[in-house]
Formats: structure tokens, sequence, C-alpha cells
């Protein structure tokens, strides 16, 4: 079986998405920067029967990700589906006029180049097996820019476009290029935004392939 690659790996949405891909036959390779954090994950995921492994890397890092995808490629098995989806830091957050150009270099390395080094990491197996999935998910400003959070509603629109232009180049070969957008907060009673809700969600655009943004419930006014 192939692998699922996680990157951004946490006890919420990371962790139900994990189990979710793993229920379905899948390796797991989960990347966070805390070998600790990734212990405690990989121990959930094995008591579930799920064949999975930690990989340190700080997505502001593009040589620590790169390598540990390849790490995971080879450890795993080949990775046909890659998840973006890191939790951004609260300084990205900054009011839109206290943003200074040197605010930006972090939230669009983090949403930008990011995203191209894990992308560029895997994308070489997806088309060895002659298919794949990529799936990004962003916060509401990816799509409505919020003046109180400048920094991350740049950075989300950005990673947006790259992603579009993704799924255009690459649906020819078979590999699907998704945005899930997920307007409020994940909490675990949310009936649409909750962990498990969500990881169904990314299953089910995974397995359907069918357009390219999707919204785990409507944009409220």
């Amino acid at each position: 079986m192939t692998t699922f690659a996680l990157v951004g790996a946490g006890p919420g949405l990371g962790l139900a998405a994990a189990r979710r891909f793993g229920a379905a036959g899948h390796t797991v390779a989960l990347l966070a920067r805390s070998a600790q954090h990734l212990d405690t994950l990989t121990a959930e995921l094995a008591q579930d029967g799920i064949r999975c492994r930690g990989f340190t890397a700080d997505v502001l890092d593009i040589e620590s990700l790169t390598t540990a995808l390849h790490l995971a490629e080879s450890t795993l098995g080949p990775i046909e589906i890659l998840q973006y989806s890191p939790v951004p830091r609260a300084d990205f957050m900054k009011p839109v006029l206290d943003t200074s150009a040197d605010d930006l270099d972090d939230p669009l390395a983090f949403s930008v180049k990011g995203p191209a080094a894990c992308v560029n990491a895997v994308l070489p197996g997806m088309r060895a097996l002659g298919r794949g999935t990529v799936l990004f998910v962003n916060g509401g400003s990816a799509v409505r820019p919020h003046p109180e959070r400048a920094g991350t509603s740049i950075a989300f629109a950005a990673e947006g476009a790259y992603a579009r232009m993704l799924h255009d180049a690459l649906a020819p070969e078979d590999i699907h290029v998704s945005q899930l957008i997920v307007p409020s907060a994940i909490r675990p009673d949310a009936e649409h935004s909750s962990p498990q809700a969500l990881a169904e969600r990314l299953y089910d655009i995974h397995t359907r392939r069918d357009g390219f943004r999707q919204y785990a419930e409507p944009l409220p006014d």
C-alpha cells in the first residue's frame, strides 16, 4: 500500500486525518518539528494498528522538509497522498496597518515556499505511481481577507493560487490537487468542522477527485 504524508502533524485534525487514511490501509508519515510530539502521535496510531513513523521537519526550513519526505518515501513506500496543513504562528496575524514588508517573510515561506518544497519532493514518486493527491487545508482568510490577520490572509491567498495552478497542470497526470477551506474554528463539537468530520471530508476529496476548492461549511456573512 502507498503512503499518506502529513505535513503539520498535530493532535486535532492531523491525528484524525492520519487515522482516516491509515484505516484505509495507507502507511502514515507524520512531519512536525518536535520529535517528542511525533512519538506521542505515532504511539496513538500504532494502538489502532496503523503503520506509521514520525519525521522531524520545520516548514520554514526547505532542506528539512525535502529530507524528511525523501526519507519517508524510502522508509515507508511511495507517497500517494500529501496533506499540507500546518498551523500558522500567532505572529503571522498582525493587523494590516501594522504589517511591514519583513513581517511577510515567514508567512509567505510557510504558505508558499513550504508547499512548493513538499510538492517538488513527492511529485516524482506520484508520477512513477501514475496517480496522486495533494491536499491543502486553509482558513477562511484564504478567500476572504481579514484586515486583522494580514499575514495569513496574504499568504493563504498565495497558497491557494499556487494550489490552483497545480490542480490545472497536474490533472492530466491523474494527480489531483485540492484546497479545503475551513471558515470557522476546528472544534470537537462542530458538525462540519470537527477533526473527524474534516478528516472524512479530506478522504472523500481524495477518492472523489472532483473540483479544486471545497468548503467545510459556508463562509459566514
